[in-house]
């Protein structure tokens, strides 16, 4: 048969072989190690995945690992013997890194399993060919370990040219390819039968390089033999002829695009090593356990070829081949161009191990330092993958990931020619691996980072969706409870029937916006669905299912969009019904005024703020901060929710006729704020019971507060089913009194002058605590704001302060006339420089912080006594109401001020003991970090070790200190909370 015409590839080197050493001894078969370390990634892909157990007793050949994706392979015992371990153990690899393995005793008893060999495999489907061979555990031997089945269906997709077998094994000092095909010819030429029935290719070529005299000749032999149509074509010796797209080059004259597969041009490439083991896992049942490995080095008093059972530690081959300890410098796994240093050889031999290299210091020199490019340019020359490594060396350090990928970084086979040629000694291979990880990790990146923007913005659209859909509900529950109240109200009035409306308050949903519903639902089903299926594809790595499931979650969120959109069109309810009576006294609906649109804004925003507090609570329950806020939030809550019911009731009493709507009595406003204070309390005493079941006072304090809630809402039952006191019995009732300006002024004064009280009396508190040296002046200020909280009381007692004038539409007009806009202005300027002052101090003391001072100097600046005195400027600010609130009290709403009262002066007193927790904790943080600067220096000046412990001792006391009194402070506000 004509030999087949060879071609050429640019760039390529002329190591000196040094194969001779290995071929001088027949093929060895080392003894049984006393154990076989199996890792469970010995391929490219996804690890194995163990099915065996620590104990199991297997047998020889036997499954102990299952393929764990579809990038995996299964894992057989080597021996027969016992599981001693599944665990971590360092394996061959460049990080040096350790690696779930199974550890095997051997028995020495070698009993196999039952073997199965495929004997119809002529017969059957390529399908059931491809699993017997997954189920056998074969990989590529020539160095990558991709998984045969795998590489072989993408092979089959399209017709096949060219089905070439690479035994060039160009890398200098290996011959494991060499010494296989001279001791089992025949088993690799029925191994590349089998293969050439699964591809059905047009040519099948053996390549091998030149300097390989005796197995070329084996095998012209053994082919003329049996009149085979397979092809031997010797390549020149040439490193490195025996990498994949150089050898497809040689043989086949073509060159395989960049970005692309040799299948994709019709071509199909094994190792001699996999032929092979096709041949054992079909002909003989089988599995891959073995494989032939080259000792070679210096090193070595004898080196040889061995065929090693999978497993095998490093030290038992150097064992069995004479290793000189003395003179071993380096120990490579693979070739001197290809292979990595071993940080130690009790790591196992894998199913790519093809050499150890125990190099001697004159074999491998340590390599000369890097110095500066001299742009010589013998890098590209030599580079057989015609790429610019200068170019991309420059890439490569500057971190230009884009420009270097943009130069086919990738194509890069890391061969190591243009290290192996660079006269200044330059790592040009490290830096290429480097800016490859650095460009997958990237690409991975930018993967779940628009993965995580998709599933935000479809959560963001879903919560809009339902938002909008219970605010549509609740406008119509709210329009539906509004007509059925002003219906009843009108009818006992006019001592008429009803009116007749001419069309429904609320109409009903339609069938479209039904259908929309139950499509929008699917379409959220079938969205979860598909991201669940996009996140597991992304998490095993199946590159080949990303894309198309990403393109299907797309287009899901689109359509679940386009659906809601479709629904917030259509109305769920008329929202201004027209009601037509039969008289001419007609109830119209009164428009929500900006007061109420504004209460219910500020109820759902501290709604959301205590949302995602408990959240945050959720992730770190001892966090008191959060606690405190949460719970200020929720007295916030309150009061924004009495608003919002004061000014609905306002809004939907608004009669066209005279018909006067019977105004909710004090007492009952004041029942249903108690029932949602002791809901709020019930809450979070339950929370703390979660944390802690066991507290039997929680317990009781939850018992006590459920028979308050119950006393509570039955109090609320009871008054409104009573009929108001202030019912008039007809239209004509006496005019309601207001109180004078004068009146309001005054009781606003004293409220300012009680509140004044408290916190003179907090501030000689804390002054009495700290044996401040202020005292006298604190008590004489307290003395002086006490006595002005009495005169004004007596004030507001004296009758002639509580006279009532008749209302009048004068008296009217002028208590809601608007306020005053310069007074308005300057409070909320007086605010806005109290929180910038508090921001400014915050922002300096960071500063001091950042730079390097410790607590005492800290304290000792002007920053502190400035945060202390904004902060106090501002709760004095915020405790006043504003001019806008004076003006717009209301009689009506005197005995929920009066709550609302208390709850502020609650409000006040958590607030106050907030600021000292929190004052606790920054100077606990101070002195923590104080600490840890001082170990740090302690370290480092020893001989200061004295002094440097005196300053660590004081700091600690004052840590302690600050702690003890931080716990005192938490202690109070839970009492105050309880209260």
């Amino acid at each position: 048969m004509q030999a087949p015409q060879v071609f050429s590839f640019h760039g390529g080197i002329h190591p000196a072989q040094n194969k001779a050493q290995s071929l001088q001894l027949p093929l060895g078969r080392p003894s049984l190690p006393s154990e076989l370390i199996l890792p469970l990634g010995q391929h490219i892909g996804q690890s194995s995945r163990s099915i065996s157990k620590v104990g199991d007793r297997v047998l020889k050949g036997e499954i102990i690992a299952i393929n764990n994706g579809f990038l995996s392979s299964y894992l057989h015992a080597p021996t027969s013997g016992t599981i001693t371990a599944i665990e971590e153990r360092f394996i061959a690899h460049p990080s040096g890194l350790s690696d779930l393995c199974i550890v095997l005793s051997p028995d020495g008893k070698e009993e196999w399993t039952t073997l199965n060999p495929l004997n119809t495999w002529q017969t059957d489907a390529p399908e059931d060919v491809l699993a017997h061979l997954a189920k056998m555990g074969i990989v590529g031997m020539g160095g990558a370990g991709f998984p045969t089945q795998v590489k072989l269906q993408g092979a089959t997709k399209s017709p096949l040219t060219h089905f070439i077998i690479n035994a060039a094994e160009c890398e200098p000092y290996i011959t494991a390819d060499d010494i296989l095909i001279r001791e089992k010819t025949l088993e690799l030429v029925k191994g590349i039968e089998i293969f050439q029935h699964l591809v059905n290719a047009e040519n099948v070529v053996i390549g091998i390089e030149d300097n390989k005299p005796i197995a070329i000749a084996a095998l012209n032999t053994l082919l003329n033999e049996r009149g085979s149509q397979i092809q031997v074509a010797v390549v020149p010796t040439k490193y490195p002829s025996g990498g994949e797209k150089q050898l497809i080059q040689l043989i086949t004259g073509k060159e395989v695009p960049s970005g692309q597969y040799p299948a994709d041009i019709g071509i199909l490439c094994q190792n001699v090593g996999t032929c092979v083991a096709v041949h054992d896992a079909i002909l003989l049942g089988k599995p891959l356990i073995s494989r032939i490995t080259t000792l070679t080095g210096d090193a070595l008093k004898s080196p040889q070829n061995v065929e090693v059972l999978l497993g095998t530690p490093v030290t038992h081959l150097l064992d069995y081949a004479d290793s000189q300890e003395k003179k071993l410098h380096r120990l490579i796994m693979g070739g001197p161009m290809m292979g990595y240093t071993l940080d130690s050889a009790a790591v196992p031999i894998v199913k790519t191990s093809n050499c150890i290299l125990a190099a001697t210091k004159k074999e491998l020199p340590t390599p000369a330092p890097e110095q500066a490019c001299i742009r010589c340019g013998m890098c590209e020359q030599a580079c057989p993958a015609s790429l610019l490594p200068q170019q991309l060396l420059w890439f490569s350090k500057s971190q230009e990931l884009d420009k270097a990928e943009h130069y086919n970084l990738f194509d890069c086979i890391e061969c190591g020619a243009c290290s192996y040629v660079c006269p200044s000694s330059i790592p040009l291979v490290q830096y290429y691996r480097h800016t490859k990880s650095s460009i997958r990790e990237t690409r991975e990146a930018n993967v779940k980072s628009d993965l995580a923007k998709q599933r935000f913005e479809a959560r963001k659209a879903r919560q809009d969706a339902e938002a909008a859909e219970k605010e549509a509900k609740r406008i119509a529950r709210q329009q539906a409870s509004a007509a059925k109240t002003a219906s009843a109200k009108t009818a006992p009035s006019t001592g008429a029937t009803p009116p007749v409306t001419t069309q429904p308050t609320a109409a009903p949903i339609s069938d479209e916006a039904k259908k929309l519903k139950i499509d929008i639902a699917i379409a959220k089903t079938k969205l979860k669905k598909r991201q669940k299926e996009l996140l597991t594809a992304q998490e095993a790595e199946h590159l080949e299912e990303i894309s198309s499931l990403q393109l299907q979650v797309t287009e899901q969120e689109t359509k679940l969009a386009s659906l809601e959109k479709e629904f917030s069109k259509i109305p769920v309810a008329n929202t201004a019904p027209t009601a037509v009576t039969e008289t001419s006294t007609a109830v119209a609906k009164a428009p929500v005024s900006d007061e109420l649109k504004k209460a219910k804004v500020d109820v759902a925003l501290v709604g959301v703020k205590i949302k995602k507090l408990t959240k945050q609570l959720d992730e770190t329950p001892d966090n008191q901060e959060i606690k405190d806020k949460i719970s200020s939030l929720e007295i916030d809550l309150i009061a924004a929710k009495a608003m919002v019911e004061k000014l609905t009731s306002t809004s939907i009493s608004a009669p066209v006729t005279a018909i006067q709507k019977t105004p909710i009595s004090n007492e009952l406003k004041k029942a249903k704020v108690d029932v949602a204070l002791i809901g709020v309390k019930i809450k979070k005493l339950t929370k703390q019971l979660e944390e802690t079941p066991d507290d039997q006072e929680t317990k009781d304090k939850i018992a006590a507060f459920e028979t308050d809630l119950i006393a509570a809402k039955t109090a609320v039952e009871k008054l409104s089913a009573a009929p108001s006191e202030a019912t008039p019995s007809n239209h004509t009732a006496e005019p309601k009194a207001v109180i004078t300006d004068e009146l309001k002024k005054l009781k606003i004064d004293t409220a300012i002058a009680k509140a004044s009280v408290k916190k003179v009396e907090k501030a000689l508190k804390k002054a009495e605590e700290i044996q401040a040296p202020e005292v006298d002046a604190i008590r004489q200020q307290l003395k002086e704001a006490q006595q002005r909280a009495d005169d004004l009381e007596k004030a507001l007692a004296n009758p002639d302060a509580l006279q009532l004038q008749p209302q009048s539409k004068e008296n009217t007009e002028k208590a809601a006339a608007p306020i005053n806009a310069d007074a308005d202005k300057k409070h909320k300027i007086d605010l806005a420089i109290a929180k910038a002052g508090i921001k400014k101090a915050e922002k300096n003391i960071l500063l001091l912080k950042e730079q390097g001072k410790d607590e005492a100097e800290i304290i000792a600046s002007e920053w502190p006594a400035k945060l202390i005195e904004a902060q106090a400027k501002l709760e004095n600010l915020e405790s006043q109401p504003s001019p806008e609130a004076q003006l717009k009290a209301n009689i009506e709403t005197q005995a929920l001020s009066k709550t609302t009262e208390k709850a502020t002066e609650n409000a006040d007193i958590q607030a106050d003991l907030a600021a000292q927790i929190k004052k606790q904790k920054i100077a606990s943080a101070l002195a923590k970090a104080q600490i840890n600067k001082l170990a740090k220096r302690l370290e480092s000046t020893p001989e200061e070790a004295d002094s440097i412990q005196q300053e660590i001792d004081a700091t600690r006391i004052k840590q302690q200190d600050a702690e003890t009194l931080l716990a005192q402070l938490i202690q109070s506000k839970d009492k105050q909370e309880n209260h």
